[in-house]
């Protein structure tokens, strides 16, 4: 039986000396292996360093005090020390290092002390500060979820398991870190914040930063938030206040905070030299306060270990950081070949034939629009499977439910999610803080853990404070991770002008911002049924999607349609010819599919040209066959978008053309689009700056003419 040693008035009962002298072998591991890959950086062997030196006594702590395999866990590059106590293995390490393909942390795709490890529940981190936050609210946000979702027969959760999310004091500047108190605070959910305060961020020093200096002072008035605040210097005592506010979340009291004072004895990476703004007399102090320094003279002091011992210790680290490095450095780099492979999910494909009901609908009732058959997919979908939950700004009914008898509900602005929370209960359509960042980085932790998240940003012109969110961690998450980490969110917005009114802020379209980064999909509907079908497939898949609804194509009569049935799916990258033609072709999507149908026909009357219309519908991935098919069909093409004419989605499109399609062009690839302009209030200079059915015709007959 383990003996219980007492070390000092701090100790904490349940440590061992076993477990004492492990901690102090682990907090020597993770500092020798800051110092071995600073070595073999500067023997060009590796090609990036940053450390966690000075942080590993409360890292340790942490590691004890939580569960590998129970817990989950969103660190920052810091914490090597953490990873390393919660089962990481230095060969582990230093394969992340030297970038090779058999790194668990990433395949050799992300920088070294870049997180993440399936098998211990460490989500693979990335390299934006901050944005892990609203993540791991999310993942703890999936407990209560699970918990509370009757319906779901299989909850991956274990009751008392919590979220550990780490970050640097610099990193408490960010907004998302305070969105993340908020909502964790405010849903009491089992988060454990550890802010580990080496009082600079790169050369930016901590009263620069907070205002007093202090973030736990700043924290203190957050409901149900236990701030505690340690010399994270002390593994002992790091240890008590941690399994201290593990314990308080584990029994979901709320979250905790706690703010570990720590030192940084080293440069904040090999790319900075703190000597250039750090006196000889702040980093004497600080060496004073080394963990790897001061701990074992501890041990030793109070009798807990001898010298011999502490000398077994460190001839047993430099062993195995040897073994390790000389694994490392014989093992193979990733095949030029393979950074291509997970981009995309490689098990669900949302362009094949499994998603492809298109051609047999199973049509009931009357014709309807877009805004009843995106809330009939919802409702369908919702029905088939539990594990969906709706949530953003304003998409419930009414957040206070003893209202729903007396009102008829709201269900977002253009009222998509209408009825959706009386029918599935408040547990799975709700309201979201209006804080776009907070929907997706919450959205982005919930399908980490198996849920999936529909969420709606309520106007595209809002949707860039989630921009960090959707190219940083949403679009990335499967690919930075090789495969071992996924979440498949569909983010429904509003885009596009032609409403009279919408003016500058509430007109935005810009898929091309969107369409532009790999790992997203991203698909735009231009009739009430390709919605309907569109919708049913991005949900259904296993990708990322941004699903882009345009407001004028809402209540539109020209595009209704029974509904399809339940099962009605149009497979991403399939375009649809919705009028053939012999003399050009028009490729185009959105509300500017209809004035280009209206612009084919007055030209077909009036001047005999026939024009094919090409419906992109899905933006990214883009229908190229079809589009080839038609230009070598007409041999003159017109690229039609609502994106500004210069730097939009159709110069891709045109580029290409005239790329792949030279030699059946018979003249130049004409475009129509957006003025380079922002949309205008007043009625005429929002047609003035948007395409309209002359601006088309009228391209369609030069481009005849040619």
């Amino acid at each position: 039986m383990a003996t219980r040693t007492q070390l000092g008035p701090r100790a904490a009962k349940s440590l061992s000396k076993a477990d004492l002298l492990d901690m102090y072998r682990l907090m020597l591991l993770s500092r020798r292996l800051d110092d071995k890959e600073i070595q073999l950086k500067r023997q060009n062997k590796i090609f990036f360093q940053i450390s966690g030196a000075g942080h590993e006594a409360v890292l340790v702590a942490a590691g004890k005090a939580l569960r590998p395999a129970y817990d989950w866990f969103y660190p920052y590059y810091r914490d090597r020390a953490l990873c390393l106590t919660l089962g990481m293995t230095p060969t582990e390490m230093l394969l992340a290092a030297v970038g090779a393909a058999d790194d668990p942390n990433s395949g050799g795709r992300q920088m070294p002390s870049h997180w993440g490890h399936k098998a211990l529940y460490i989500v693979s981190q990335s390299s934006p500060t901050g944005t892990q936050f609203l993540q791991g609210v999310g993942c703890a946000e999936a407990w209560l979820r699970y918990g509370r979702i009757d319906a779901i027969a299989d909850k991956p959760i274990k009751g008392d398991e919590l979220v550990y999310v780490s970050a640097g004091d610099g990193t408490t500047s960010e907004g998302e870190f305070w969105e993340a108190l908020n909502s964790s605070s405010n849903l009491k959910l089992p988060v454990l914040f550890l802010i580990e305060d080496n009082g600079y961020a790169i050369s930016v020093p901590i009263e620069v930063q907070t205002a007093g200096g202090s973030v736990s002072q700043l924290v203190r008035n957050f409901p149900g938030l236990l701030v505690e605040e340690v010399d994270g210097c002390d593994p002992v005592a790091s240890y008590n206040v941690l399994l201290r506010a593990s314990e308080y979340v584990r029994q979901r009291k709320g979250p905790a905070l706690v703010h570990a004072h720590v030192i940084r004895p080293y440069s904040h990476s090999l790319s900075d030299d703190e000597i250039l703004y750090r006196p000889p007399k702040e980093r004497e102090e600080d060496s004073r306060r080394d963990c790897v320094l001061t701990f074992p003279k501890r041990l030793i002091a109070d009798g807990v270990a001898t010298e011999t011992e502490i000398e077994a210790i460190k001839r047993r680290v430099e062993e195995d950081i040897d073994v390790a490095t000389e694994m490392a450095l014989a093992s193979p780099q990733p095949a030029p070949e393979t950074a291509t492979r997970y981009v995309y999910s490689p098990d669900v494909d949302p362009t094949s034939e499994q998603f492809d009901t298109e051609d047999d609908p199973q049509f009931g009732g009357d014709p309807t629009t877009m805004v009843d058959l995106l809330n009939a997919c919802l409702r369908d979908e919702m029905t088939r499977d539990p594990r969906i939950v709706v949530f953003g700004e304003d998409v419930a009914d009414a957040s206070r439910e003893q209202y729903l008898g007396q009102v008829k509900g709201k269900g977002g602005v253009f009222t998509v999610t209408r009825g959706l929370q009386r029918q599935f209960g408040s547990d799975r359509v709700y309201n979201s803080p209006l804080a776009e960042a907070n929907i997706v980085g919450r959205a982005i932790g919930l399908a980490t853990r198996g849920l999936k998240p529909v969420v709606e940003i309520q106007f595209f012109d809002y949707i860039w404070p989630a921009y960090h969110q959707l190219r940083n961690e949403l679009a990335t998450l499967r690919w930075r991770s090789n495969n071992a980490f996924s979440c498949p969110v569909v983010v429904r917005v509003t885009y596009g002008g032609y409403l009279k009114g919408g003016a500058i802020y509430h007109s935005q379209t810009g898929a091309v911002v969107f369409t532009a980064i790999p790992g997203l999909r991203v698909v735009c509907p231009s009739s009430a049924l390709d919605a309907n079908g569109l919708l049913r497939t991005a949900i259904r898949g296993d990708d990322p999607v941004l699903f882009l609804e345009h407001k004028h194509l809402y209540r539109q009569t020209y595009n209704k349609a029974p509904n399809p049935g339940p099962n009605f799916m149009i497979p991403f990258g399939k375009a649809k010819l919705i009028r053939d033609g012999q003399h050009l072709t028009v490729v185009t999507y959105g509300a500017v599919v209809q004035r280009a149908l209206t612009a084919a026909k007055l030209l077909e009357e009036r001047d005999g040209v026939s024009v094919a219309v090409l419906d992109l519908r899905s933006l990214s991935p883009v229908d190229w066959p079809a589009i080839m098919a038609s230009v070598q069909k007409t041999n003159k093409v017109l690229v039609a978008y609502e994106d500004s004419l210069s730097w939009g989605y159709g110069a891709e499109i045109a580029a290409r053309i005239a790329d792949e399609c030279f030699p059946w062009l018979d003249a130049p690839v004409k475009r129509v689009a957006s003025a380079d302009t922002f949309v205008g209030y007043a009625p005429g200079l929002e047609d003035f700056i948007l395409p309209q059915v002359e601006d088309l015709a009228t391209a369609m007959r030069e481009l005849h003419a040619f």
